[in-house]
């Protein structure tokens, strides 16, 4: 067989190395790189010939599978946007996203065929691609050109907002090359046999996007239906996997395995694996590199602005808990409120700008206009550069506690409880107090069958941070609500919180 290792782009992959594996499903399933190129084909005709052209909207309301895979793919050669949307919504609130991006058609799976049909309007509902791909050729399509995936963001306060990328024209092959370069400048990915691990619902940006670069690169995708820190390990061992991308959470979970768990599996093979979507604790993030040596790459961003600020381990190690300088592309600024320029060391709102491209909220310039100064962009985050550029994250905006008039930072204070032994998951809000005007309150998850008292968690907090970070309360709970991807919406908590308690008098001085 001739030697494709340097060959990118999966399009020009899927002609000359047809045999390779493309994905392995949760069955263990494989697809080729050829079989895979021939249903996208297929789908792509379907597509078109229900009328949809260039700039017109796909939906999918689909688990993580071979589907997932096959309308990104699709869409992504004939100038579609797709709209990928979370299945655990309710119809009210799918309906809303389909009615906003203006869906053509939506595809789902039988599980979530009521709901979606429900919440459809206008749009075609079709239950899996078989109708669309049925009778189709499977030769590539006419007049290809790249289409983009939009992705509607949570958001902290009203309706989710798609982030809508302009259509290049170009062929989807002519911007793999840029995409190549810029991962191999940050996370050292590079053409050729490797094996990616999604372990995260492909309706959120990142695992999305990694999945349509990894097959460009060429490698082997193989996809975790959920996350569970066994299972993932196994897969790992069982596929010798190369690269991930995961978020923190994942980490601390799989760190409080039990020991003859985590020594069962074999993970020498990993080389890179991603990570992004909230800070890491500094001492989460040793932990595993001391386990799975120094494979760690971490990138700082959002959907809006994508990868902003990318660091690699041995930085990471020189500079424990930044989330490094300005990737390629893109410069940052900190700013204060009124739009000053901040020194090294001072905290203050974090603003980007890339030569990348820019994007609007889709049918809300006000929005898209409140996010900008000029060409600056914001994610809202708060975060102070070293001297030598190093970007290190303080928190949300959002999130930012004022008390006393001093800024506490609850990520901060959560790093700190987390790591505690018996502390399994945490979230510190900031509640109204009439003296200091909000005081942080820590709601934390304990371990099965861990005895720990509030007393004993403020002892372990006083080495790590300063007394007035500490919490004025501690309140202990069965669990705390993450999105799959591991994310803690400290709003929703925080709602959830002020509705039954209101604000607080704490004993704790």
């Amino acid at each position: 067989m001739p030697d494709h290792s340097e060959l990118a782009g999966f399009y020009r992959i899927a002609e000359a190395d047809p045999d390779r594996p493309a994905v392995i499903d949760a069955d263990g399933a494989v697809t080729s790189y050829g079989d895979l190129h021939a249903m996208v084909n297929r789908v792509s005709h379907g597509l078109r010939a229900r009328g949809l052209a260039r700039g017109d909207v796909v939906a999918g309301v689909v688990p993580n599978g071979l589907d997932a895979v096959v309308i990104l793919m699709a869409t992504g050669q004939i100038g579609l946007y797709h709209v990928p949307i979370n299945w655990h919504l309710t119809a009210s609130e799918i309906g809303y996203i389909l009615d906003d991006c203006d869906a053509a058609i939506v595809i789902t799976a039988p599980a979530h065929e009521r709901t979606v049909r429900q919440a459809a309007g206008a749009a075609e509902v079709h239950v899996g691609l078989a109708e669309l791909a049925a009778g189709q050729p499977s030769s590539p399509p006419g007049d290809r050109t790249a289409g983009s995936v939009m992705w509607y963001t949570s958001g902290t306060t009203g309706f989710p907002k798609g982030v809508q990328r302009p259509l290049s024209g170009a062929r989807p092959e002519d911007l793999v090359p840029v995409s190549v370069w810029f991962l191999g400048e940050v996370c050292d990915l590079r053409p050729g046999p490797a094996v990616h691990l999604v372990t995260s619902p492909m309706y959120h940006s990142a695992p999305c996007a990694h999945t349509q670069f990894a097959l460009h690169l060429g490698h082997t995708v193989v996809i975790a239906p959920r996350f569970d820190p066994a299972e993932i390990l196994a897969l790992v061992d069982r596929y010798r996997v190369t690269n991930a991308m995961m978020v923190p959470t994942m980490f601390h979970r799989m760190l409080r395995l039990p020991a003859e768990v985590r020594e069962r599996y074999d993970l020498s093979s990993l080389r890179q694996v991603i990570h992004t979507g909230a800070a890491c604790p500094v001492a989460v993030k040793q932990a595993i590199m001391d386990w799975w040596g120094p494979v760690l790459y971490e990138y700082y961003g959002s959907t809006e602005s994508t990868v902003a600020f990318a660091v690699k381990p041995h930085d990471w190690l020189a500079r424990p808990g930044t989330v490094g300088r300005p990737a390629p592309g893109f410069r940052a600024r900190i700013l204060d409120e009124n739009g000053a320029e901040l020194p090294p060391g001072e905290p203050g709102l974090i603003y980007v700008t890339s030569s990348l491209g820019g994007f609007v909220y889709r049918k809300d310039p006000a929005k898209t206009a409140a996010s900008m100064r000029d060409e600056w962009y914001t994610p809202g985050d708060i975060g102070y550069l070293d001297e030598d550029g190093f970007l290190f994250l303080c928190d949300r905006r959002t999130d930012l506690i004022v008390s006393g008039g001093v800024n506490v930072y609850p990520a901060e204070i959560e790093a700190a409880l987390l790591e505690h032994p018996a502390v399994a998951d945490v979230a510190v809000i900031g509640v109204p107090d009439e003296e200091w005007g909000h005081v942080a309150v820590a709601l934390v998850q304990v371990v099965e069958d861990a005895g720990v008292t509030a007393e004993e968690l403020l002892k372990h907090c006083e080495p790590r941070i300063a007394r007035f970070k500490h919490p004025r309360v501690i309140e202990f709970r069965a669990e705390l609500p993450r999105t799959p991807t591991g994310k803690l919406s400290r709003s929703s908590v925080r709602e959830e919180y002020l509705a039954t308690r209101g604000s607080v008098r704490s004993d704790v001085e």
